[in-house]
């Protein structure tokens, strides 16, 4: 016969049976970012630096013919650069090492065709060294660029140049320290110099540069380096150079039809693929003058700090990262324009982003994942992204609402998704209380990494995020109010 504690023992392994399905965690909708892309996704915006024998021709593509005297900056200092894009709130500098000229900003093994030919620093300098070592002291992220095509090597079209080009990148992946972004650019065959030939040269860029072997190099010596191109393999181009990405924007892509150098997919590129099968979140490259290089004649068209604000607003803002170029002049030195226009974009943000008001505020849900505080609504205002809200598990939507205390003007509402479980909101509105009721202060399509909506001014206590359409359970880690 069964004793009474029996019973109880079973009751109470039901019960913890129980609670630990309902603390179960949601499952994932694939695709997930890795470790790398979670990294490049929590940087947001960083700096594209493009400077070469271009700086001092006024070209923005050199021929490749380009002498290497011409490279000569008379008070070059890397540590400004930095300096200026970290008081700015940038993460990470880019430096376009070699462009499609060819010339090679660090005294190359492989080629006459760089810095060690000119007069900077009598031979002797070594642009990737000195930005590199200037990100490392003030905090930085450094990356590189380094032209699939290249105009002035000879050889250029045949087999040789791909192992030039494979030795090249192990020279800067494994002389330069921690490398976190490698950025391989779409445009890739054309006429050029090509060592004297002076000839048009066009190659399969789908097939030519034998892109997995080439990225397999990434992959053993810069593990952690996220890869940009139109494919990928890791972030994707946006579609445009004119600084925004698409409303929806969705992580995933199917990248078989993408890949370095084909034209005519801006739109997808632009907006990504709900149902794409890989990871490849959107980057947002733009200049911060007409040109990438820098032109005197361009020193009155700085974008101005307003247009930097909607820049980022449209990027970050839409879920993408933002790759800001900033080139230096021929002095080697960022302009005083472009550093007056940094300086007033970061005061922006500084003033637009200062306090959270939904910072611990008291937050609701009409759903949650069972009764575990794991996935209760207030994870969304606990300021702990590794946290999160999550609705039932059939629900396709849901309702949470933010109490703020006390009403308060509020300018701006940030919302994020948990994606490291997969991007899902497909449609939400952003609702406040004002005069008694709720009213629509801005809807969207997709969240992802981070949404950041701009609403007019209203006074109010309460926000609530209603989400309409998710493919699945939906997962909130952060909501903010400014």
């Amino acid at each position: 016969m069964k004793t009474r504690s029996f019973y109880l023992i079973l009751a109470a392994g039901i019960i913890l049976a129980s609670c630990t399905q309902d603390a179960a965690p949601p499952q994932a909708v694939l695709p997930v970012p890795t470790e790398r892309q979670m990294a490049w996704h929590e940087r947001e915006q960083y700096a594209f630096i493009h400077f070469t024998t271009n700086t001092f021709t006024g070209k923005e593509w050199g021929y490749g013919d380009e002498k290497p005297e011409i490279f000569n900056p008379t008070a070059f200092d890397a540590d400004q650069w930095v300096n200026v894009i970290r008081d700015a709130g940038l993460k990470m500098v880019i430096l376009t090492c070699k462009h499609h000229d060819g010339f090679c900003l660090w005294p190359s093994r492989y080629t006459e065709h760089s810095v060690k030919n000119s007069p900077f620093m009598d031979g002797r300098g070594d642009v990737v060294k000195a930005v590199s070592d200037a990100c490392r002291r003030y905090g930085l992220k450094f990356g590189v660029y380094l032209s699939p095509w290249d105009r002035n090597f000879a050889q250029y079209g045949t087999p040789e140049y791909i192992h030039y080009y494979r030795s090249q990148l192990r020279e800067l992946l494994t002389g330069y320290g921690e490398i976190s972004e490698v950025w391989f650019d779409g445009a890739n065959g054309g006429d050029g110099y090509y060592g004297g030939a002076r000839e048009l040269r066009r190659i399969d860029g789908r097939t030519y540069y034998d892109w997995p072997n080439t990225r397999a190099i990434v992959r053993e010596l810069a593990p952690m380096a996220v890869m940009f191109s139109d494919a990928g393999p890791d972030i994707r181009w946006c579609g445009n150079e004119r600084g925004f990405v698409g409303d929806p924007n969705w992580c995933p892509i199917h990248t078989d039809t993408l890949y370095a150098g084909k034209g005519g997919i801006s739109d997808l590129l632009n907006h990504g693929e709900e149902n794409g099968a890989s990871w490849v979140p959107a980057e947002v490259d733009v200049s911060i003058r007409p040109g990438w290089f820098y032109h005197a004649e361009e020193d009155d068209r700085t974008r101005m700090p307003e247009n930097l604000m909607k820049l980022y607003l449209e990027s970050v803002g839409r879920g993408a990262g933002l790759l800001l170029n900033i080139p230096p002049d021929r002095r080697g030195l960022l302009h005083e324009n472009d550093v007056k226009a940094l300086m007033e974009w970061k005061k922006m943000l500084d003033e637009a982003f200062a306090v959270n008001l939904a910072a611990k505020a008291k937050a609701g849900a009409d759903t949650q994942r069972g009764k575990s505080k794991t996935y209760a609504a207030g994870n969304v205002t606990d300021g702990d992204r590794e946290t999160y809200w999550a609705a039932r598990e059939d629900a396709t939507g849901g309702l949470l609402e933010i109490d703020l205390g006390r009403a308060q003007e509020v300018n701006y509402v940030v919302l994020q998704e948990y994606i490291r479980l997969g991007q899902r909101v497909r449609d939400f509105h952003v609702e406040v209380w004002k005069d008694n009721s709720w009213s629509l202060a801005a809807q969207g399509t997709t969240i992802g990494y981070k949404r950041i909506l701009k609403i007019d001014p209203v006074e109010t206590r309460k926000i609530r995020i209603r989400i309409t359409d998710a493919k699945a359970c939906p997962l909130i880690s952060n909501v903010e109010a400014y």
